[in-house]
């Protein structure tokens, strides 16, 4: 796999971008339930899944480690 990288500056706007994203899934789980499962046609992935791999990859660009670990992280 090829080698990427990203300066500081543009790797904190994305994990600013995937933390909105992450704090959107958790408001209304039901509806984003129902919308996800429409656009994916399967229910083999869920709206928890998603937010799991979104905190996850905002922690790996030097994000928060809360919303994977629990407030207790800091």
């Amino acid at each position: 796999m090829p080698e990427v990288s990203l300066n500081a500056t543009d790797a904190a706007e994305l994990v600013e971008m995937l933390d909105l994203i992450v704090g959107w899934l958790a408001r209304d789980h039901a509806a984003l339930q129902r919308s996800l499962l429409n656009f994916v046609g399967t229910d083999g992935y869920d709206v928890d899944s998603l937010r799991a791999d979104l905190a996850r990859f905002a922690f790996l660009l030097g994000g928060d480690a809360e919303p994977l670990f629990g407030p207790e992280s800091h």
